[in-house]
């Protein structure tokens, strides 16, 4: 596996109950430039518009040697699921009131493009204060144990 990009802050803004991996439909330029890097999904959500899910707001940098001249780094790009998991994923979303968040974009070991997204739900400020503290006390336990 190849990452590509990650999303940082969402472990940090949303409590991640389940993670699914799903493909991504792209144009061979947009894989030939991911493939040198050049991928963010940082701010980047996923929607669901008539029954299929849309990553938006993911920017994929224009390929150098390619011949597309109205490019748009950040269009949508639809995720592939089968049917059984794309009707799992909208019963939690309307039934729990859970956000669906990009995790990170990677290549498999074929060579395709894939998305890891989660379910999860937002955190409050106390939720991630105390997030942070239990880092901290992992950390400062590790360091303890260590010099011991």
């Amino acid at each position: 596996m190849k990452l590509i990009a990650a999303n940082s802050r969402a472990n940090y803004d949303y409590a991640i109950s389940q993670k699914i991996d799903a493909g991504l439909v792209l144009t061979g330029a947009e894989v030939k430039s991911l493939r040198i890097n050049t991928g963010n999904i940082r701010g980047s959500y996923i929607l669901e518009k008539d029954g299929e899910f849309w990553l938006a707001n993911c920017f994929i940098k224009k390929y150098n040697n390619s011949k597309i001249n109205n490019y748009d780094p950040n269009r949508p790009r639809k995720l592939l699921l089968t049917k059984r998991e794309m009707n799992k994923i909208l019963g939690l979303i309307k039934q729990g009131g859970m956000s669906i968040i990009p995790i990170t974009l990677y290549f498999n070991e074929k060579g395709l493009a894939k998305l890891c997204f989660g379910l999860g739900k937002g955190k409050k400020k106390f939720d991630k204060r105390q997030s942070i503290k239990e880092k901290d006390w992992n950390l400062k336990k590790t360091r303890i144990l260590h010099n011991n």
